[in-house]
């Protein structure tokens, strides 16, 4: 049997940040079948979050990031593809068993 992962048991709630009420948590899983496509789309969804698996990202951005990822992920992908978004809007628990996966922290700067 394998234990859940203390690291990887979180909650996440994006109605109730302190800065912005106007988050969502983004869940990316794709099948790209062309080596190329996919180390680029792996690249651009950097910019977004942070990859969970091998094919998996995850993040909470903004609405407004959130409709940019969905305008220019097409841009990533052909018909032999598949790419698959959730939008998560509210309180959401993650519960991960097996291999703990470092997150790092981002820095934020204000300006």
């Amino acid at each position: 049997m394998v234990a859940v992962t203390d690291m990887e048991n979180y909650f996440f709630d994006t109605k109730n940040d302190d800065v912005t009420k106007d988050k969502v948590y983004v869940l990316i899983i794709y099948d790209i079948v062309d080596n190329r496509r996919r180390v680029k789309l792996a690249k651009f969804l950097q910019g977004y979050g942070f990859r969970i698996q091998k094919s998996a990202f995850e993040a909470i951005i903004t609405r407004k990031k959130y409709q940019k990822l969905i305008s220019e992920i097409s841009k990533y992908v052909s018909n032999e593809d598949s790419v698959k978004v959730y939008k998560i809007i509210g309180k959401g628990q993650v519960t991960s068993f097996g291999q703990n996966i470092e997150v790092p922290d981002e820095d934020v700067i204000l300006i």
